[in-house]
């Protein structure tokens, strides 16, 4: 437990200091990690580049092996993530002031919530996204990421730490647990004297130790079992290009479609168009009966199909008898992610708004657009799919809480 305990102390005592730093301080920092990362750009596809061999080795699936890959494309927008930070405003220190009949004065501060642990597989983009959120929040982070990208993540680490000095802050504010067995994870969760919170993000299996096995409080971050339903009253060409996007753009994340819903009246007219589309592009199709009544090319969809999260070229399609059977289907087998209807029709479309239970529901729009950036966020620390603290993509005032400062004169009760 030795390398885990010194690195949670270091972090708590960290925390202490940057929790005070100005705004102007944190920004500085920021900047320096941005030029850091440029620096070592070199170093850093280098370190990469040994990661995807390593990953093809063990025969990782195509889509591991995509979310893996730093390109210099996926490194510029590391940077942009970090300056976009440095533009956005602070949430510490901000709040309300209240005065009580009494005389005293309230005010209720954000703050921020101190060591914030990630857990995380594949993306090496998360190490450098989850840190520069929880430098311009005051969080130190402990980060754990998978054994696919540990040489990425430790040139990563390596160039937002020198980044850290060169700004003067402690650069135990951003620690890496080098050591990826399963033994040095489960001695973190054990960190509740030192750690504060920690977000798991990655598969359900991931997400599952996590929430069942961590003595610290837990922020469930999203496997994305997300559905887009093609409504009787839908523009069809609407549909199809908003499916295409949703499922192929980029199908190794978790906000990408994985289950297609289409009205009965509008399947025979929409089905046959929208799945050679697909097909084209290397979607596999497992839809229901109804379906390959239709599109006899797909496959047979089973039970299981309706609940996983593929994160590949591979899309469910079911045909459904109502806007209410697509409700009951998505609040059964989704994950409380991201979920889309295509309609025309207004009160079908507030129907699904109010009906379904998900961080993110969309009206004529991908389910593509569940994230931090496209929100306005900046970088997000992850898309939340749980309803306490926070719910949906997490950017800075997530990582903070409250604290109410009193000030009286001489009031007892």
């Amino acid at each position: 437990m030795g390398i885990v305990l010194d690195i949670a102390k270091q972090a708590k005592e960290a925390s202490y200091i940057l929790s005070n730093a100005s705004t102007t301080v944190k920004n500085n920092a920021l900047e320096m990690m941005a030029k850091a990362l440029e620096e070592m750009k070199e170093e850093i596809l280098l370190a990469n580049q040994e990661d995807l061999e390593n990953a093809k080795q063990k025969g990782l699936k195509d889509a591991m092996i995509e979310r893996l890959m730093l390109n210099d494309k996926r490194i510029d927008s590391m940077i942009k993530g970090l300056l976009d930070l440095v533009e956005l405003p602070d949430p510490v220190g901000s709040g309300t002031v209240f005065k009580r009949p009494n005389g005293l004065v309230l005010q209720k501060q954000r703050v921020p919530l101190g060591v914030v642990g990630i857990i995380y597989e594949s993306r090496p983009n998360v190490t450098s996204d989850a840190a520069g959120l929880c430098i311009k929040t005051g969080n130190a982070v402990i980060l754990r990421g998978g054994s696919e990208a540990i040489n990425s993540n430790k040139a990563i680490v390596k160039a937002l730490c020198k980044g850290l000095e060169e700004a003067n802050i402690p650069k135990t504010c951003i620690q890496l647990i080098e050591d990826t067995s399963r033994e040095r994870i489960q001695e973190l969760f054990k960190m509740r004297d030192y750690v504060d919170v920690l977000i798991p993000r990655g598969g359900a299996a991931l997400i599952k130790n996590v929430v069942e096995n961590s003595q610290i409080p837990v922020i469930e971050t999203g496997v994305g079992n997300c559905h887009v339903y093609v409504d009787e009253f839908a523009d069809l060409d609407m549909a199809t290009r908003i499916i295409i996007n949703a499922k192929t753009s980029r199908p190794s994340v978790c906000n990408a479609a994985e289950t297609l819903l289409v009205h009965k009246n509008v399947a025979k007219e929409f089905l046959p168009k929208a799945l050679d589309e697909l097909k084209k592009l290397g979607v596999e199709i497992r839809g229901c009966e109804n379906t390959l009544k239709i599109y006899p090319d797909a496959k047979l969809a089973t039970e299981e199909d309706w609940a996983t999260e593929y994160l590949d070229l591979i899309l469910a399609v079911k045909v459904v008898d109502s806007i209410d059977e697509a409700i009951r289907h998505i609040n059964r087998f989704g994950t409380s992610h991201s979920e889309a209807i295509v309609t025309k029709d207004y009160d079908r479309a507030n129907q699904f708004l109010a009906k379904v239970d998900a961080a993110c529901v969309y009206v004529n729009a991908s389910t593509r657009f569940t994230d931090g950036g496209e929100f306005g966020m900046g970088a997000e620390i992850g898309i939340s799919t749980q309803k306490l603290h926070a719910r949906g993509p997490m950017g800075l005032e997530e990582l903070t809480t409250v604290k109410y400062l009193i000030m009286g004169n001489g009031q007892v009760r």
